[in-house]
């Protein structure tokens, strides 16, 4: 699977949506026990009376399809979770938090389904998809915390917090402590260390060129610190 491989979920009407999301619905209680393979898609059109027809109408290309849907229904869940007026009233840095803790609310019942698909898209021909998929829901995120730059802020912006969405969510795979206190404390701090200050944003717009890439934060960095902490304890 490569990352032009799938339209992107704009180019869906709204039948094939609701199609799709009804077969995610079904197929989600299957994939902590069959992983996002045809096995649990089949199984989810089996629970809902579809057929094989209607699984070839909604994911024509199989179960990769199924995994980035499923990114672009949580992208869709967090959004109609939040509030826009009381949204508005919060500072950017809160926006952001905000959305990216619903986001993770919103997935908290299919925490497995959440740490398969993680693996499924760690594989080397799934990960332009992945990377596809996570650039999106930065994009959602800040747009509707009402981003309206431009110029290299724009993509300055999405690459800080892919890094923030990317370390915050392997953190909350781990994190067993009640109602996810621990993480909410992680991302409050992965988000003062990378969208707080204006300097940070400053130091990437100053990086010539291609350049910019390395000086932003390293999501393999917050795993392996997160790693060395849980061998610690």
């Amino acid at each position: 699977m490569t990352d032009e491989t799938f339209p992107g979920p704009e180019d869906l009407d709204a039948e094939i949506r609701d199609h799709r999301d009804r077969l995610l619905a079904a197929a989600l209680p299957h994939v902590p026990f069959d992983g996002w393979t045809r096995r649990a898609l089949d199984a989810g059109a089996r629970d809902e009376g579809l057929t094989a027809a209607d699984v070839a109408f909604a994911f024509p290309l199989g179960p990769g399809e199924l995994v980035a849907h499923f990114g672009d229904w949580a992208d869709r869940a967090m959004l109609a979770a939040v509030d826009a007026e009381t949204l508005a009233a919060l500072k950017v840095r809160e926006r952001i938090t905000r959305l990216v803790r619903v986001r993770l609310e919103v997935l908290a019942p299919h925490k497995e389904a959440v740490r398969r698909a993680a693996a499924f898209l760690a594989v080397p021909v799934n990960a332009p998809a992945g990377a596809r998929s996570v650039a999106r829901t930065a994009d959602r995120i800040w747009a509707a915390a009402g981003d309206t730059a431009t110029d290299l802020n724009w993509y300055s912006k999405r690459a800080l917090l892919i890094g923030v969405l990317g370390s915050t969510t392997l953190y909350w795979l781990n994190d067993t402590s009640e109602e996810h206190a621990q993480t909410w404390g992680f991302l409050d701090r992965r988000i003062a260390d990378v969208l707080k200050v204006g300097s940070v944003l400053g130091r990437v717009r100053s990086v010539p060129g291609s350049r910019i890439i390395a000086a932003l934060p390293s999501p393999a960095r917050f795993v392996r610190q997160f790693r060395s902490r849980r061998r610690a304890t």
